[in-house]
């Protein structure tokens, strides 16, 4: 087999180009920082960043889902403690007046007085909204979860949830019929019969207390109910955020240049490229003069 000049010069000047790209791809990873700056660096690389990039989406979903359900049931929390506190004070007024049967009606209408406006109070404390929704309301669009008169406005049947892990989901809500009793028998009909009969009826005072007592027992299950609940998120924050981390470095293994270990092979590249580009000067001769020397 005969070996040309022209053979030669081509083999010399394709090694210097594989030798140059190779010196290119590692000075371009060491400049970015990144192993894949193009898909055809690594195929197999570039499809497992995705499928992590794609994880990683979810997780900064799930992240903002875990916000706002603990913004939801803490706001529920403190709305259920704070209609808690009204209603120890609507009890008390309810002792007062069944042990002062005898006082006046002036003073039996002024604790009537006082009860009502507690009702209005826990009525307005019921239609505490986050986002524009009544924390009570269940699914409904609407703004209030009970009306002026204590009826119950929202619509239950449905739970409202929120995605907080791949495979976990936290209801939120609490709907009103669950916090403070059936419609027509609930809290605040508990506490507008109450308002009546401290001026027409101290005699079934007793009857409302109990009452009384049954509401405040199904409101205090409530308050545990979201508690638990809040506990949970509490714990799927932490699991998605570990997750984010992990997310994160097994992107970075994949992605990210090993900086000590680059700049050697960049330096090993480069000296091994100025030597083929020695050799190749000596080997391919440009003029007649210098090929007859």
């Amino acid at each position: 087999m005969r070996i040309t000049q022209r053979a030669v010069a081509l083999t010399s000047l394709q090694g210097l180009n594989r030798g140059l790209d190779s010196f290119g791809k590692l000075q371009q990873q060491l400049t970015s920082g990144r192993l894949l700056n193009a898909p055809s660096d690594s195929p197999t690389g570039t499809n497992k960043a995705m499928q992590i990039r794609s994880e990683q989406a979810a997780v900064e979903q799930f992240g903002r889902n875990i916000a706002d359900a603990d913004s939801w049931l803490s706001i529920t929390d403190s709305t259920l403690q704070n209609m808690l506190d009204v209603t120890r004070r609507v009890r008390d007024l309810t002792v007062q007046g069944a042990s002062t049967g005898s006082s006046s009606e002036a003073s039996r209408r002024a604790l009537a007085t006082e009860v009502e406006s507690l009702r209005e109070s826990l009525l307005g404390l019921a239609n505490t909204t986050i986002q524009g929704r009544p924390v009570f309301g269940g699914v409904t669009t609407g703004a209030n979860a009970y009306s002026d008169t204590g009826a119950f406005t929202g619509m239950g049947g449905a739970d409202v949830m929120r995605r907080v892990a791949f495979t976990e989901e936290v209801r939120v809500d609490l709907t009103g019929p669950e916090a403070f009793g059936p419609p027509g028998d609930d809290l605040f009909a508990v506490v507008a019969r109450i308002a009546d009969d401290l001026v027409n009826d101290p005699a079934a005072l007793d009857q409302g207390l109990v009452d009384l007592d049954a509401a405040m027992k199904r409101m205090l299950g409530g308050l545990a109910d979201v508690g638990a609940r809040a506990a949970r998120v509490e714990r799927e924050q932490q699991i998605n955020s570990d997750l984010a981390l992990t997310l994160e470095a097994q992107l970075g293994e994949i992605e990210n240049v090993d900086l000590p270990n680059t700049i050697m092979r960049l330096q090993m590249q480069q000296v091994g490229y100025q030597a083929a580009l020695q050799a190749t000067a000596k080997a391919i001769s440009p003029t007649l003069m210098d090929y007859l020397r």
